[in-house]
């Protein structure tokens, strides 16, 4: 099948500052793609290059069997949404929308046709008339989509499309994208800071790490199996743990048993996300819950033995039923996790239910809660 967009050993510098390094990427037609990455990784360069507001120093960019190194913006069937909409203020809903036809010098039965189409597909149809100034921030940016989309373009780019609004509208112009991204079909790539975003929306995901592709997959296939120690801190938060390797038993350098992984022998760094710690009340439990932080729905739990601490996570309602509290003595297990060791594949750490830990801080019984 032949990709929609295809980037190839793509570089661009500003001065001595390489932004992007050598980048090759394609999109599936129809497929819905997130860039990720922290600011400065050149995500919204890659994007301005597909786009045509700039130019690549080296490599090739096509879009379908079209080399648009070349092209000017205009010439490469790209619709392009800026993060703070660029709406004409002087302009009607309508005027907004149509003004990419007017262009185009598109008849006026074409226009009003595409226009209403449009309207109905964003659901603004009563607010044709308003201005941007008399809507809200999730309307405008519904109308920025609409007016991208007026001229069909082959491919839709949006630069953080959603982050100049507030998390609830946000959640909502999320799903609303993804269902239209279902009915129109279209091949898009969106540019964001925001792993729930990406993984919520995108059928896959790039992660960008100064100027390089750090990591690309599914969701699912990323979040399980991060290829490296960044994409892995990216992706949430996580316990880092130093340790070591011994006959394939994991030990926290501090002195208590992780699990069991992989490999060679060896120092080594585990990551336990916070829900891959479960815990458990126990009068002679080494461990103490020393601070809960509850979210509503979610808590978080700060466990203490020693100078050591970790943070476990669960639902407000398992917190409940445990019976847990401040200064409560409780056994942990590690359900998961990743063990990685300096220039080497990442292993997965595996919970050995009938392992304790150290002698030195008592009895901690490994069994999955």
């Amino acid at each position: 099948m032949t990709a929609d967009i295809a980037v190839s050993h793509v570089s661009r510098s500003f001065g001595a500052h390489k932004v992007l390094d050598d980048v090759s990427l394609t999109v599936a037609p129809g497929e819905l793609l997130a860039l990720l990455g922290p600011s400065g990784s050149g995500k919204t360069t890659l994007l301005r290059l597909i786009a045509g507001l700039d130019q690549p120093d080296s490599g090739r960019i096509t879009i379908g069997d079209i080399d648009a190194s070349s092209r000017k913006p205009k010439e490469r069937g790209v619709g392009f949404v800026f993060q703070h909409y660029a709406l004409f203020r002087h302009m009607s809903v309508f005027e907004n929308i149509a003004f990419p036809l007017r262009v185009r010098k598109a008849g006026k039965t074409e226009i009003r046709a595409r226009v209403v189409e449009l309207l109905r597909l964003i659901q603004l149809e009563a607010l044709a008339k308003r201005y941007p100034s008399q809507l809200s921030g999730g309307q405008r940016q519904r109308v920025a989509l609409a007016r991208a989309l007026a001229s069909q373009p082959r491919v839709l780019l949006l630069d953080e499309p959603f982050g100049a609004l507030d998390a609830v509208v946000r959640r909502d112009l999320r799903r609303w994208l993804h269902h239209l991204h279902r009915e129109m079909n279209i091949t898009t790539i969106f540019v964001t800071h925001d792993q729930e975003e990406a993984f919520e929306l995108a059928d896959r995901v790039v992660i960008m790490q100064q100027g390089r592709i750090s990591q690309q997959g599914t969701p699912m296939d990323i979040y399980r199996q991060p290829a490296n120690i960044f994409v892995h801190e990216f992706l949430g938060e996580s316990n880092r743990i130093a340790c070591h390797v011994v006959d394939l038993k994991v030990r926290a350098d501090a002195g208590y048993f992780l699990g069991q992984t992989d490999g060679a022998d060896g120092a080594a760094t585990a990551f336990v996300r916070p829900h891959q710690i479960a815990v458990r009340p126990s009068a002679s439990g080494p461990w103490r819950v020393a601070q809960i932080a509850s979210s509503g729905t979610h808590a978080r739990l700060t466990l203490a033995w020693q100078e050591t601490r970790l943070e476990s996570g669960m639902t407000a309602d398992a917190l409940l039923a445990a019976g847990l509290a401040v200064g409560t003595p409780v056994d942990i297990a590690f359900t998961g996790g990743a063990v990685f060791r300096e220039g080497g594949a990442p292993s997965a750490l595996q919970n050995q239910p009938e392992e304790k830990s150290v002698s030195d801080i008592g009895r901690t019984q490994l069994s999955v809660l």
